[in-house]
């Protein structure tokens, strides 16, 4: 067997030492405590981020605060309807309407045609400006639709199946009826001039998805 010479010695010792430390900066290897550490503030990233929505299976994808009123609902005041809205907007485009902080509008949820993803951008305790009456906006909350309303091949099956699991969700946990008194279109709000949902949004169908969820 060699005898290793001291300076090749004293030479593996550095590159072990710098070795280690390139380890531990680049995340690679931690002591015990860091690590453990590390993972608990992983954990707590994971739950905050669960927190951030209302409802289970929707993404959090957050409207610009200058776009909403923080409250507390319900202690602040009652829920009592769902607003259903259709974008005249893409998904995408909306979402960037709601983000901006020029635009003083928002939804608490958006939900994408093509195969009915949600997207949570206001929280339900918050008040949402979307339906274009301050008393409706505190008591309801309320549901954009990607699509435009006279082009009825944006309400796909997966968008109707989707949205009705959302509302049932929001009525039960509301104590919202699930019923057409309470569950409305935008042109229902007093004072409103908007149309939407439209013509061709099939509100029979609608509800028998929401009552049967």
């Amino acid at each position: 067997m060699d005898t290793p010479r001291p300076g090749r010695s004293l030479l593996s010792r550095r590159r072990m030492l710098r070795t280690g430390a390139i380890a531990a900066a680049s995340g690679l290897w931690l002591p015990a405590g860091r690590a453990d550490a590390r993972d608990r503030e992983r954990q707590k990233s994971l739950k905050r981020q669960e927190q951030d929505v209302d409802y289970p299976l929707a993404e959090y994808v957050p409207a610009t605060p200058y776009n909403y009123t923080r409250s507390n609902r319900p202690a602040t005041c009652s829920f009592e309807y769902v607003i259903i809205h259709v974008t005249q907007e893409t998904y995408q485009n909306t979402i960037d309407i709601f983000q901006d902080a020029s635009k003083k509008v928002s939804a608490h949820y958006l939900v994408r045609s093509a195969d009915g993803h949600i997207a949570q951008m206001v929280r339900e305790k918050d008040i949402a400006w979307h339906a274009g009456n301050w008393d409706y906006n505190t008591h309801s909350v309320g549901i954009e639709h990607e699509g435009w309303v006279d082009q009825p091949s944006y309400f796909t099956d997966a968008m109707y199946e989707q949205s009705a699991l959302l509302t049932a969700s929001v009525c039960a946990r509301h104590g919202i009826p699930k019923d057409r008194d309470h569950i409305i279109g935008h042109y229902q709000v007093p004072g409103t001039d908007h149309t939407d949902p439209g013509p061709y949004w099939d509100w029979s169908r609608y509800m028998d998805l929401v009552n049967s969820a």
